[in-house]
């Protein structure tokens, strides 16, 4: 496999059939930064997380109203009165409206956006790093307050912080209300705030929630094992509480559309704070964000985020000189992220001629998709697509995201899935000679068998079925 090759596939999204390769690989990618629109057309025209916002407060004020009536509808109908409305509220038509709404206007819509924009991108090596701290910092669908939100989440926190410095990203991550409502800091409260000491009057407890704070220690900065103890998260914790959401947290202000982040002073446990040995200064919301501005230049986050990327372009089991020189970069520039772009793409480990990783059945997506052509997303074609290939859109189940391992992918039912979505992609698109196609896609590096293979097949959407599911598209 030529640099020129490794290029295009292990440092972007596939190839698509006008790629030339790069003369200058390395030059390739890195030029890429100059040209990234972090808000393409098919991003620009989705729905903000503001807007997702009012259409969930609307949602949760008719079904409260729907529950509220329910005794009253449920009465009526035992003595008999006519025309008497649903009596579940999930039976009531206009829920049934709003909720379907959420889903198609928001989650579908993000989600063929996000496809939309790898399939065109210019800047495929971006788009890589765009979705690998999606994944880094992710949040998930499943939790129906998120659904509306998670690719604003993707679309607002990650992408215009993707050429930026680490820190601006993990602030803008930790204030937006996908994340905030997803690990439950919207409803997190001082033990001794003052909302707390009133709801302890009128017989009420409202606590600390800790979810935002460990993950925060655990998955996006410090890492496991780094030296971080119980009593650090509980600490930082505490200096996180008041950061919520107006009209869906723990407090509302009617000079903020429904929403936006929120520091509610009254929320915020007082008094100074400690974690890993330094003192932080009661400061209302400023003591969380110092806390968060060391965490994102620590040692300890340099090693954790620079294994995590290694691990992502240099194979399964990271090279260990190459994860210390991306650290080396991260900790020299303060987590400005073109310069540890650039210390990944310097080094020789990311450039072995092998395959190195196994795609994920989203970056398999996205290749096919270039591969063949698309440019076009059919609505509500991508979250059926990526269910049936068991990488569900922004639903990874746990906040440490997808697994980034060829153990997880390469299973043999997970690959017979691709198979099966390589066949209807074929059968859709417009004649196509996959033999010329393969070695479009693939100078220097197909190999003989899959070039016997596509050669023997029957049909030309078998050939091209064939090549969708050939070594060189499943692996990078």
């Amino acid at each position: 496999m030529t640099p020129q090759t490794i290029a295009l596939h292990r440092f972007g999204m596939g190839a698509t059939p006008e790629d030339r390769p790069p003369d200058d690989p390395h030059a390739w990618v890195t030029a890429q930064f100059a040209r990234f629109d972090a808000r393409p057309a098919p991003i620009a025209a989705t729905r903000t997380a503001l807007q997702a916002a009012a259409d969930l407060i609307a949602f949760q004020k008719q079904r409260r109203e729907v529950r509220a009536a329910a005794p009253a509808v449920a009465a009526a109908a035992a003595n008999g009165a006519a025309m008497v409305p649903p009596t579940k509220p999930g039976d009531d038509p206009e829920l049934k409206a709003q909720r379907r709404a959420l889903r198609q206007d928001h989650y579908a819509a993000t989600a063929d956006a996000r496809l939309a924009a790898a399939l065109a991108s210019d800047t495929p090596f971006v788009e890589r790093m765009v979705f690998f701290w999606s994944n880094h910092f992710a949040v998930s669908a499943d939790k129906q307050a998120v659904t509306p939100l998670a690719g604003a989440f993707e679309f607002e926190a990650i992408r215009p912080h993707v050429l930026g410095r680490f820190g601006d990203m993990l602030s803008a991550v930790a204030r937006h209300p996908a994340m905030l409502l997803y690990l439950d800091q919207a409803v997190s409260v001082g033990p001794e705030s003052l909302r707390a000491q009133r709801a302890a009057m009128q017989g009420r407890r409202r606590g600390l929630n800790e979810n935002l704070a460990r993950e925060i220690l655990e998955l996006h900065t410090l890492g496991v094992g780094s030296g971080y103890t119980q009593g650090d998260v509980t600490e930082f914790a505490r200096a996180l509480t008041g950061w919520t959401v107006a009209g869906l947290g723990g407090g509302g202000n009617a000079d903020l559309p429904p929403g936006t982040f929120l520091f509610v002073p009254g929320l915020h446990e007082p008094g100074a704070r400690t974690l890993l040995g330094r003192r932080y200064a009661e400061d209302g919301l400023a003591q969380g964000q110092a806390i968060l501005n060391d965490l994102a230049v620590h040692r300890a986050t340099a090693r954790h985020v620079a294994t995590k990327l290694v691990r992502h372009l240099a194979g399964d089991q990271p090279p260990a000189a190459m994860v210390d020189r991306v650290a080396a970069a991260f900790l020299s520039s303060g987590g400005d992220l073109p310069t540890v772009y650039r210390a990944l793409v310097a080094s020789p480990e990311a450039w072995v001629p092998g395959p190195v990783k196994f795609l994920t059945p989203w970056e398999w997506t996205v290749a096919a998709g270039r591969a063949t052509g698309q440019r076009r997303v059919p609505p509500g074609s991508t979250l059926g697509l990526l269910d049936q290939l068991g990488q569900p859109m922004w639903r990874p189940g746990q906040p440490n995201g997808f697994d980034d391992l060829a153990a997880t992918w390469a299973g043999p039912d997970a690959v017979m899935r691709r198979v099966e979505a390589a066949q209807r992609i074929a059968a859709r698109t417009p004649p196509v000679d996959a033999r010329a196609l393969a070695a479009q896609l693939y100078p220097g590096a197909l190999s003989a068998a899959t070039a016997q293979a596509i050669a023997r097949a029957d049909s030309p959407a078998q050939a091209l079925a064939l090549l969708l599911v050939a070594p060189e598209t499943l692996r990078r």
